[in-house]
């Protein structure tokens, strides 16, 4: 049996802990019941010896596992890991989904994308991973006592990602203790303004208003400052004539949306003044969670 999960980039400007969307860059669980426990990790995280002795995946799943069965099960597993870890796009969210999902098909229970995104929120709190690790997609999301009401919209083939990937991470849990306690009316109008402006833009295909709709006043410029060539990312990108370009999640990554035409000449200026950092290429993913026996 296998499950996968996309990578995600969120808040995607001005959405802070509400938007993001589904990247073509997938982590693939493979497992099996067996006589004996046992786990391989093959991609990212392979040489990290953490994720053996403590494994968030495999918490998550027996604790699962157990709920829904009352009993314990030995099982074989197998990680084929793309998603970059603690770079904003997503790896945890990624962790957290497939092993709810994986614990439930080990129990051979039915189970909706909602229920499990549901479930995701008790590990995550913030639905702006979660939701398109789930769904796919651009999404819209929030929370209300404590369950996820979303929005999906569909992204078209002629849209692709350039991501920039840089050396150094950025822990979530440190850049939030960066950000204000609280903001100005004036900020906060314009944050709020400027995501509507945003998920209209998504919704109604009107790609030329995101380079406009998507500025931020609440995070993103705080949080490059930990990785100042995150600033000369953005600017040869809108130079380049990038429909968006912001920071994915709180870091380290840099997403930019552009046609498919721009896509390689984009790419091709990052490697130039960005050597030592990793530049792809992505199409965006609307199918999220995958489960497949």
């Amino acid at each position: 049996m296998i499950v996968s999960i996309p990578a995600t980039s969120a808040n995607l400007g001005p959405g802070f802990d509400t938007l993001g969307l589904a990247l073509s860059k997938r982590n693939i669980v493979e497992f099996n019941p067996s006589r004996f426990f046992s786990l391989s990790i093959h991609g990212e995280g392979e040489n990290n010896p953490r994720l053996k002795g403590n494994n968030l995946f495999i918490n998550i799943f027996n604790e699962h596992y157990h709920q829904l069965t009352n009993k314990k099960q030995n099982f074989k597993f197998k990680f084929e890991n793309s998603i970059p870890m603690s770079r904003g796009l997503g790896s945890s969210s990624a962790v957290i989904v497939s092993a709810i999902a994986t614990a439930f098909e080990a129990a051979g229970v039915k189970v909706s994308r909602r229920r499990i995104l549901n479930h995701a929120l008790s590990y995550e709190p913030h639905p702006d991973n979660i939701t398109p690790a789930v769904m796919g997609g651009f999404n819209i999301a929030t929370v209300e006592k404590g369950k996820v009401f979303s929005q999906k919209k569909h992204l078209p083939s002629y849209l692709k990602a350039v991501i920039v990937i840089p050396d150094k991470p950025i822990n979530t849990a440190k850049s939030r203790t960066t950000l204000p306690k609280s903001y100005s009316k004036d900020n906060a109008i314009f944050n709020v303004s400027h995501s509507s402006l945003t998920v209209a833009a998504f919704m109604n295909e009107d790609w030329e208003m995101l380079r406009l709709a998507t500025q931020d006043r609440f995070h993103q410029k705080i949080r490059m400052k930990m990785l100042p060539d995150l600033f000369a990312i953005q600017k040869i990108a809108y130079e380049s004539g990038a429909l968006m370009s912001t920071l994915s999640g709180s870091g380290s990554t840099f997403f930019t949306m552009v046609y498919d035409q721009d896509a390689s000449s984009l790419a091709n200026r990052f490697r130039q003044k960005f050597s030592d950092y990793r530049v792809e290429i992505l199409d965006f993913d609307n199918q999220g969670l995958i489960v497949e026996r």
